[in-house]
């Protein structure tokens, strides 16, 4: 697979330089491959979608954006790679997908109860604390242009899960992340890597017992039908952070990239405002449908929650510093006071 590639990338590097800088650079327009993982009806699909309508019109057509949803160029684990080598230009990967390059530091946004709010996460995205975390990423060789939110997370299994103590045993999907494994084991789960498009049927087939989501991804993969309960805890946030390759990005002419940067400011505020809005609809419709009951924990219940995955803040300090954890929790304090 890496040798398909760097295949692509040659081509890649090769048709970007003739749309850049080739004699028919007047009539070609710049092309942005833009990759993600996800249907073109989440809200990450439609603010794809949105940049690409945006980049094209503000550019007035001297950029071209091709997007493909779905993992329909690389698979969820190739994309990084691809991006790096330049045969794709954009990606929108989730918040805990830079561990294999060795950032371990965006691996705090998947910290239980790290955001309490999302008036704590727009303040920590939009302000010094999240440019500093993109920053990161200009070692690799890529730039992080914003952040989109997904949602927050709730617990779902065929069992009821209230306290702690409900948790143990039980087979959790999770996405691939050290925080959330840490997470399970905390709670005495079984916690299993698996990729998002199969969780439907790993859940219907009882491979895994639950698994967490937001509201808007329970609903648009049916995981509501084949979960006999869905316990509203908010207890953590998944999101993702939009990113191009730092060369191509560079390299484009300053008029160009100032028009891209508008656009995608545009698409963050659609995607985000999209999110908040698809969460809402879904738990109205899950409600609805009846297929699941949805359980509210008490003060005391939220409590015993936060107190049992407290090790997990202990276990992550190691790989993502101590310092930016306490600059998160500041920033919760301050906003929550």
């Amino acid at each position: 697979m890496r040798k398909l590639i760097w295949a692509a990338a040659s081509i890649a590097a090769l048709t970007g330089a003739l749309a850049l800088t080739g004699p028919a650079s007047a009539q070609s327009p710049i092309i942005i491959k833009f990759s993600h993982v996800v249907a073109t009806d989440t809200p990450k699909g439609k603010a794809a979608e949105k940049f690409k309508e945006l980049a094209e019109k503000y550019t007035a057509g001297k950029v071209k954006v091709e997007v493909y949803p779905n993992s329909t160029l690389y698979k969820d684990k190739e994309e990084l790679e691809a991006l790096q080598l330049g045969s794709v230009q954009m990606l929108a990967p989730s918040n805990s997908k830079f561990g294999p390059l060795g950032i371990r530091e965006f691996e705090v946004f998947d910290l239980p109860y790290i955001l309490p709010d999302l008036k704590t996460l727009r303040k920590v995205t939009e302000g010094p604390l999240g440019l500093k975390l993109l920053k990161l990423l200009d070692s690799k060789g890529i730039t992080g242009l914003a952040y989109w939110d997904n949602g927050f997370k709730q617990m779902s299994a065929n069992k009821k899960l209230v306290t702690p103590a409900d948790y143990q045993g039980v087979k959790f999907r999770i996405q691939s992340s050290r925080v959330l494994q840490a997470q399970f084991k905390a709670l005495g789960s079984l916690p299993q890597v698996m990729a998002f498009s199969e969780v439907y049927q790993a859940l219907q087939t009882g491979v895994v017992d639950g698994q967490e989501n937001t509201w808007s991804n329970i609903y648009t993969q049916k995981m509501h039908e084949v979960q006999k309960y869905i316990t509203e805890t908010d207890h953590g946030y998944i999101g993702y952070v939009v990113i191009v390759n730092k060369k191509f990005w560079d390299d484009l002419p300053a008029d160009i990239r100032d028009q891209l940067a508008k656009a995608m400011k545009e698409a963050t505020d659609f995607n985000n405002a999209q999110s908040q809005k698809e969460n809402d609809d879904a738990l109205a419709e899950i409600k609805k449908s009846g297929k699941s009951e949805i359980i509210k924990l008490t003060p005391e219940q939220d409590d015993a929650m936060r107190k049992a995955m407290e090790p997990v803040y202990k276990d992550a300090a190691s790989r993502i510093g101590q310092p930016l954890i306490d600059e998160f929790q500041k920033e919760a304090k301050s906003t929550t006071n």
